[in-house]
């Protein structure tokens, strides 16, 4: 025992006279660093706490406004029925009415054709023909009719003054116009073409025919390195004559088939019937010639690639717009602007339902000293010219001073300018 405890002091001893550093020195250094540590780790916690709740009340706050902004309440559901009520009252009643002129304008026709042509081939592809057509004005009149008539008896200034900001007046009116632009887009792109062709198919037939039936002189890059070439065509019979049909490899001419005609065979897609054909074939000095009375071949063009009409192009669907015109740029075929326009109008009446949404509201949200009848007048007036300015820019496409869309959209560009003015005008009374 005694020698143990002798030991263990003699530790100590030595232990505090070596290097002038304590185990309790280090050991308080390691505490303070420890400190130090869960100091800076406790400040990182409390900075990732706050920043968490903050990015937390943020999304609550978004969340709450776009459930609040798609929430539609009962001063919205009043006015959007007023809205789209007034849009389909006016859609019915200008459609009377452009139905009389044009009972009145096409009487003889009428009385020619078959009853059921006249009701189920015209007019059930002339009424949502002209809907489309005349969407903006009629967007236009219904918004200007029941606004002026809310201002007339100070429902809207009720309304502001009970704290519903101008803005939000604004969002049963766009919902609205989101409800016709999408009609529209649908109606417009997809569903209402096939129908124009019944349309055009009996005012050919009974009115005036305006149907491409003959071409003179045609030619077209039927594919890549295959240029056809047609000398008269008569789309009565099919019949194409004088054809002939070049193969290029690069700028090297290898094969030429000609025919005294070509017949185009309509239960088959893209085929062709030649006769009285012969072909040459070309490699290098070498010449082999084919001759016969009678040949079945494939050739990608059909009748419809270059008798083209006048209103051809609302007979196809947007993707079967965007399609024909791709392929005809390829063949190098140059009157496929008005294809081109109806694609980009298509698109831009779309837009043009919110837009004069704007115009309308903010022209007649103010009560005003001459009644109804002057906010309808503008409206008219307003309307009608943005139908006849877009006209004028199509113009403007079809003789290459623009692109189609350009031309489409500087109406849009133009009112929705004019719209911003008279919102910022209107929100400030």
């Amino acid at each position: 025992m005694n020698n143990s405890e002798e030991n263990i002091e003699a530790e100590i001893i030595s232990g505090g006279d070596s290097g002038g550093n304590s185990p309790t020195d280090e050991n308080i250094e390691s505490l303070e660093k420890q400190e130090d540590v869960s100091i800076h780790e406790s400040d990182r916690s409390v900075e990732s706490k706050k920043r968490k709740k903050d990015y937390s009340s943020f999304f609550k706050k978004m969340g709450r406004g776009i459930a609040d902004f798609f929430t539609i309440k009962r001063i919205d559901w009043f006015i959007l029925k007023k809205f789209l009520g007034t849009y389909a009252l006016a859609t019915v009643l200008m459609l009377a009415v452009i139905s009389m002129f044009d009972v009145t304008e096409k009487l003889d026709a009428f009385l020619t054709a078959p009853l059921k042509e006249t009701i189920f081939d015209y007019f059930l592809s002339f009424l949502p023909y002209f809907t489309l057509m005349l969407s903006p004005l009629f967007v236009f009149i219904s918004v200007i009719f029941f606004t002026t008539k809310l201002a007339g008896n100070s429902e809207i200034i009720a309304l502001l003054s009970s704290g519903i900001s101008f803005r939000r007046l604004l969002r049963p009116y766009m919902i609205g116009a989101a409800i016709i632009a999408a009609c529209t887009f649908v109606l417009s792109n997809y569903l209402v073409p096939p129908t124009n062709q019944r349309r055009i198919d009996y005012t050919n037939k009974y009115v005036r025919n305006k149907s491409v039936t003959t071409g003179i002189d045609i030619q077209l890059m039927a594919s890549p390195g295959v240029v056809v070439y047609i000398g008269r065509f008569e789309n009565a019979t099919k019949t194409g004559y004088r054809f002939s049909l070049d193969k290029f490899n690069g700028k090297e001419l290898v094969s030429r088939m000609t025919a005294q005609t070509a017949v185009y065979d309509t239960t088959r897609m893209y085929h062709w019937v030649v006769k009285d054909y012969m072909i040459r074939d070309f490699d290098g000095m070498k010449e082999k010639i084919t001759s016969g009375t009678m040949k079945d071949t494939v050739i990608p063009i059909e009748p419809r690639d270059f008798l083209i009409s006048a209103n051809d192009q609302e007979t196809l669907t947007t993707p079967q717009l965007s399609e024909y015109v791709e392929k005809q740029r390829m063949r190098g075929v140059a009157n496929i602007k008005g294809f081109e326009i109806e694609k980009e109008k298509r698109y831009a009446s779309t837009a043009a339902a919110f837009i004069l949404t704007l115009i309308g509201m903010s022209l007649s949200a103010k009560k005003a000293k001459g009644g109804m009848g002057i906010n309808i007048g503008i409206g008219l007036a307003l309307s009608f010219s943005y139908i006849l300015f877009s006209t004028v820019t199509s113009s403007f496409a079809v003789n290459g001073y623009t692109s189609p869309f350009i031309a489409m959209e500087i109406p849009n560009v133009v009112y929705l300018i004019i719209g911003i003015f008279l919102y910022r005008r209107a929100s400030k009374f």
